[in-house]
Formats: C-alpha cells, structure tokens, sequence
C-alpha cells in the first residue's frame, strides 16, 4: 500500500512563523574532529514545520501533548482538496461526504514550501469553519502551512474553538504528492512533558 510521507524536513532553510525561533542545527561532536560520535544540538521552537498544537497552546489550564492518548492523531483521515479560495469558509464543505473523523486539508499552501521565505498569503480556517467542524464530529483538522489561523489575526479563535473541544491541530502539513481521497493517518509527535506543541512525523497510508 502507498505511504506518503507528508512532513517537511527541518532545516535551517525551513521557513518559520514570525516571532517563532529559528532552526538551528549545530554540531557538538563530530567524527572529523576527533571525537567518537557526530551529535548535533537542534535549537527550535515546538510549534516548528510539521508539527501538533496541544490544547494548552491557547486554553490554560487544558491537556498537554504528553497527557493527549496516543492514538488522538493515530487512525481514519480524510484529504480534502480546496482550491482557488483565500480561506476555507463552512460553504466549501457543505457538499463534501467526509468520511474520516480526522481531515487535511489540500490548499495552495503545499507549493509554498519551495520558498524559503514566510508566505503571509496562506489559506487558512476561518472561526466559522472551526465551529462547523466541531459540530460535524472532526477530531482532528490538518493544514498545508504553519497556521489554520489567518496571518495577523486579532484573536486566535479558529485555535480557541478547536482546542476547547481537544480537536487535535496539525499544522505544517506538505500535501503536494498526496491525491484526495481516504487514509490511515500516522502522526507521531515528540513526547515532550507539559508540552503545547511539538514537531511531528505525519505519514498517510491509503
């Protein structure tokens, strides 16, 4: 059976959020220099490329990855395909049979990863769509850029509405070589304690 990859590899080129620290992979020992082992210190922030928010991200108080069951972001998923719109409103999923309680979705956004500047320009969910989302049963919603949350947004609501319910958020999503249609989601974050956010290894088996 196919298995898609969908994880961007980080990299000091990788774009980041802006405000989020940058990536930076430094050697600490290395085989060239004498020492027994190449280990290398990563310096990066949690919510970093392919990655999962918790819901203590924006809800104090609420679950932190580690406290989440492992098989939140583990099990059916649906990729949806949207395209030539700005934002993903309730509209363009009235008409769509979902059939998965975890979606990705499939924008524009999958090509700007061949830039390694930030593209403010991202599709994202408008707080509506959160709503309509909750409503329909989704337990986890993915994305194909670093936010479901539009660039220079007031209030983080899209992420407040999802989270208060512990929709589980994947963000950073690469979904260019990846048709619509259903999967088995894998998606592995780091097991850090307490933590709102950490990267993740997303893996789509149809």
């Amino acid at each position: 059976m196919p298995l898609y990859d969908v994880t961007v590899a980080l990299s000091p080129e990788l774009p980041v959020y802006p405000g989020d620290p940058e990536i930076r992979v430094n050697p600490w020992r290395q085989l060239s220099k004498g020492d027994h082992a190449n280990v290398s210190q990563l310096f990066l922030g949690s919510h970093t490329g392919t990655h999962v928010d918790a819901p203590s991200h924006f809800i104090q108080g609420a679950r932190s990855l580690d406290e989440l069951p492992p098989d939140h972001f583990v099990g059916p998923a649906q990729v949806v395909e949207l395209y030539g719109i700005t934002s993903i409103e309730p509209q363009h999923l009235e008409g769509l049979r979902l059939s998965a309680p975890r979606v990705l979705f499939k924008t524009r956004n999958s090509g700007f990863w061949k830039s390694r500047t930030f593209r403010e320009d991202f599709v994202y969910l408008e707080p509506e769509t959160a709503v309509w989302l909750v409503d329909h049963g989704i337990r986890v919603v993915g994305i194909d850029y670093l936010s479901v949350e539009k660039f220079r947004s007031p209030e983080p609501m899209t992420h407040r509405i999802l989270l208060e319910k512990e929709v589980g958020i994947i963000e950073g999503l690469d979904l260019s070589a990846v048709p619509a249609g259903p999967y088995e989601l894998l998606c592995l974050p780091l097991k850090i304690r307490g933590g709102d956010g950490a990267p993740a290894r997303v893996l789509l088996r149809s």
